[in-house]
């Protein structure tokens, strides 16, 4: 099942994000489909969609973990908070042709 993330990280800066992103390099990761990255009156939002939750949990643990302590210091000031959602229903726009 799709599972959605959509995460408040622990900085509110968009160049903060592009650091953490150069940490985790050009690799392909496993599982993502689509990263949305916006600002709220709140703060930055990470919106992810993945193949499954496990495939998130992975990321989060093996590589996303390593590279904001990196980027942030071994002991960052907060962890990102996630809000996880079950795909039950999905719309993708076909292209008209």
């Amino acid at each position: 099942m799709q599972w959605i993330a959509v995460a408040t990280p622990p900085f509110a800066a968009i160049e903060q994000f592009d650091r953490v992103l150069d940490q985790l390099g050009e690799e392909q990761v496993e599982g993502l489909e689509a990263r949305y990255v916006g600002t709220t009156a709140d703060g930055l939002r990470v919106v992810t969609l993945w193949t499954t939750k496990e495939h998130a949990d992975r990321f989060f643990t093996e590589r996303l973990g390593p590279a904001l302590a990196k980027v942030l210091g071994p002991e960052p000031a907060g962890r990102p908070e996630i809000l996880g959602i079950d795909v039950a229903r999905s719309y993708t726009r076909q292209p008209v042709g």
